[in-house]
């Protein structure tokens, strides 16, 4: 990886690297893009073989111990040196922790609640309001237009929208954290070398997770936190690792609206595994913002 580093100043006069984001350029945003798919399949497809052990531990309860698991083995790996990072890392890493918590709180009790499809068409619209903003009011600015169309549609059975007040709102939760969490995770990717960043960001979210997990811990079994573990690699560690190593090859605009595919793989993913159906405006939902993704990848700068 072709990386500069710049060395901060601490306390005790000891300097760590550094990693700058790499040079954005067609062959980096390729790619960060094919990174992006493959961390939105693991999410989708990881949410949806969720399902049953959110209705056995409680959406809380899930979400708590697949971030003890996931920081738990990234931490064994990467083994961050905690005393050493500066004030502004810690602040860099306590922000993104506590969006990732937020965000996978709220996204796990939204899909307890309302179908796979329409918690994550709703939840696209944190990064699609990062793609806005980041586009600004030129031409570019159809392409989150047409997908925030496709979502829509996503969210429409064809006699009505669907879903319950609360899981729509928690929903709603989830895209704020999503939108917080491109913007920092951008920004830790350059604050940290290699994974540290992540690393430490994700043992913040099972701290913050924490007080949310013990309400549901009564439900736990030891069967049950052995077998998270393996969801806890789909559903954060996979994911997130591919997305700070793609943020450091694309721009936050590219990134924000290439997650465009995420409810439309949300939807694949909730009509494979948990049979529930797409009707033919969700599919057309699903190949708008396929067709947005495409064309905001095909013209980003």
């Amino acid at each position: 990886m072709d990386q500069r580093t710049a060395t901060p100043a601490y306390g005790n006069d000891t300097a760590i690297p550094v990693a700058v984001p790499l040079t954005t350029g067609t062959g980096a945003a390729l790619t960060g893009g094919l990174m992006c798919l493959l961390s939105m399949s693991s999410v989708q497809f990881g949410s949806a073989f969720s399902a049953s052990a959110i209705a056995a531990y409680g959406p809380f309860g899930t979400t708590w111990l697949r971030l003890i698991w996931a920081a738990a083995l990234l931490a064994i790996v990467v083994r961050p040196p905690i005393l050493r990072y500066s004030r502004a890392q810690w602040q860099t890493a306590g922000l993104l922790g506590a969006s990732m918590a937020g965000m996978t709180l709220c996204f796990f009790a939204a899909i307890e609640r309302i179908p796979l499809g329409l918690a994550v068409a709703i939840d696209f619209l944190g990064p699609l309001a990062v793609a806005t903003f980041a586009f600004g009011l030129g031409w570019r600015l159809a392409w989150p237009l047409i997908a925030g169309a496709g979502v829509l549609l996503l969210a429409h059975d064809g006699h009505g929208w669907i879903g319950d007040p609360t899981g729509i709102l928690f929903a709603f939760g989830a895209a704020t954290g999503w939108g917080l969490y491109i913007v920092l995770m951008k920004k830790a990717g350059s604050a940290f070398e290699g994974l540290q960043g992540l690393s430490m960001s994700l043992i913040v979210a099972a701290v913050v997770a924490t007080p949310f997990g013990l309400l549901e811990v009564s439900r736990m079994t030891a069967e049950g936190v052995v077998a998270i573990a393996g969801l806890a690699l789909l559903v954060p560690l996979i994911p997130y690792a591919l997305e700070m190593i793609a943020l450091r090859r694309m721009s936050t605009s590219s990134f924000g609206i290439l997650m465009s595919l995420e409810p439309a793989i949300g939807a694949i993913a909730g009509f494979a595994v948990l049979s529930q159906p797409m009707t033919a405006l969700q599919i057309a939902g699903t190949v708008l913002v396929v067709a947005a993704s495409a064309g905001a990848t095909a013209t980003s700068r």
